[in-house]
């Protein structure tokens, strides 16, 4: 079935902000006045009902800014389901009903992630973070806190030799929840969006990943055989696996963006590939993001575009926030000048 999105509007490349679904005017006039056009959040299980969720779709729209992407911090990422699980039902059952009330209120996408817990980290010392406090342990430019990936220190972690969960079963599972999902998705209208494995690695403690190449994401799209599965497109995680996972990324840009699929791009740089990277400000890593963003541009994207885990600031969250958003404006601003005069 093909997704119809009224909420783009025209076919600009829009400039999207996280938010706290409890955020105090100010931050949303903060927005307002960098010329943000879009936001999104994420969402407890108790702000999970009609009545919180349209007065922040008002609230942000009293500022100009299009809610346009809402996830179930319960629904996202649900180990029962990635696992197949008994109580699987229930999970699934939940992110229909979740997108049942943003198909209510004008809300257009929601996202989820196959894998279970926060983006997958090493420490220096060289183990697995256990918890996403702990990640920021290592630094990049100006002493700024940043996540760190090894994957040898990665696979020497002994969960990483107990595979719990295979290829195989992964697969089958996402079968089972796109043929119980993608018929909700369509009947409420919102288009769910997969978001890649990060890092692109085969397993992730005993537990096989879902979208570590090009490939699956093919193989997804033909499963759901729905465009209500679309993808956010992860800048980051296509770097950080580089070209033997995701191939050229200017070319992956084009051909997903072609076919409809992406209404959400996490524009994100990092240092190198696999099987070590950590993750830096936009302008600080191994890709010429100005080459990505004309690439966007010239495939006439209209969806939304969020500056994704950016290192901490000494600032504060607004100062990365403004760094971030004015810099990818200067660069939309500056692709559309050269390809669309």
């Amino acid at each position: 079935m093909r997704f119809v999105d009224k909420y783009h509007g025209d076919k600009s490349l829009k400039i999207s902000n996280r938010i706290d679904a409890g955020c105090e005017d100010g931050f949303l006039q903060f927005l307002q006045q960098m010329g943000v056009d879009c936001c999104y959040a994420w969402i407890a299980p108790e702000q999970n009902n009609y009545d919180f969720l349209a007065r922040l779709r008002e609230r942000t729209a009293k500022f100009g800014l299009n809610l346009f992407n809402l996830g179930s911090a319960e629904y996202a990422k649900p180990l029962s389901v990635h696992r197949g699980l008994p109580d699987r039902d229930r999970y699934i059952e939940g992110l229909n009903n979740f997108m049942g009330l943003l198909g209510r209120i004008g809300v257009p996408t929601t996202t989820i992630t196959w894998e279970s817990r926060h983006a997958y980290a090493t420490s220096p010392k060289g183990h697995v973070v256990r918890h996403p406090e702990e990640t920021n342990q290592v630094t990049t430019r100006g002493g700024a806190p940043t996540r760190l990936y090894d994957d040898a220190a990665a696979r020497s972690d002994p969960l990483s030799g107990m595979i719990t969960v295979s290829k195989e079963q992964v697969w089958g599972n996402f079968t089972y929840f796109a043929n119980a999902a993608i018929p909700a998705a369509e009947e409420s209208g919102v288009r769910i969006c997969l978001h890649p494995n990060d890092p692109p690695v085969d397993y992730t403690l005993g537990v096989a990943t879902l979208i570590e190449t090009i490939h699956d994401y093919r193989r997804a799209f033909d499963i759901a055989g729905s465009d209500y599965l679309g993808m956010e497109l992860c800048c980051g995680c296509w770097l950080e696996g580089g070209n033997e996972h995701f191939g050229d990324i200017l070319a992956g840009i084009k051909e997903f963006v072609d076919a409809g699929k992406v209404s959400i791009v996490h524009f994100r740089n990092v240092s190198g590939t696999l099987p070590y990277f950590i993750e830096t400000f936009i302008d600080g890593g191994y890709q010429d993001m100005y080459a990505l963003m004309k690439a966007f541009v010239r495939a006439g994207y209209n969806g939304t575009m969020i500056y994704d885990h950016s290192p901490d600031m000494a600032a504060g969250f607004a100062a990365q926030t403004a760094f971030a958003v004015g810099y990818m404006k200067a660069l939309r601003a500056a692709a559309q000048a050269e390809l669309l005069r």
